[in-house]
């Protein structure tokens, strides 16, 4: 089964940076794209960034100019840097992958989550 772990999370004060990670294990599987979605208590999770295989990009308005995704398709990781934090951005990120899996239990397109990271802008 495919699993993913996020990282870099933390408390940062407005203006800083944090650069977080996401990292997909497990066996048999390729991934199409990959993405970072932010919730907060009582809102639905909404999209932050997606990258695709093929390395194209989109952000939601809120973050352009601020924040940048990119991946590293050896190492089956997404990154997700950001800069000019609001405390606006505070909120649990987490990391989405689009999977196809071919395992002994499990074949076929699936979508994973992983648990989520809390970033959090304060002064």
């Amino acid at each position: 089964q495919v699993q993913l772990v996020e990282s870099g999370g933390g408390l940062v004060q407005p203006g800083g940076s944090l650069r977080l990670s996401c990292v997909a294990s497990g066996s048999m599987f390729r991934i199409n794209a990959m993405g970072w979605y932010r919730q907060t208590p009582g809102k639905e999770r909404e999209l932050v960034a997606v990258i695709t295989s093929g390395g194209s990009t989109n952000y939601a308005d809120s973050v352009k100019g601020r924040f940048t995704i990119s991946r590293d398709n050896a190492k089956n990781t997404a990154i997700l840097q950001m800069n000019s934090l609001k405390p606006e951005d505070t909120a649990v990120y987490y990391c989405n992958a689009d999977v196809i899996s071919n395992s002994k239990n499990l074949v076929g397109r699936l979508e994973v989550w992983g648990q989520g990271t809390l970033v959090t802008v304060s002064s």
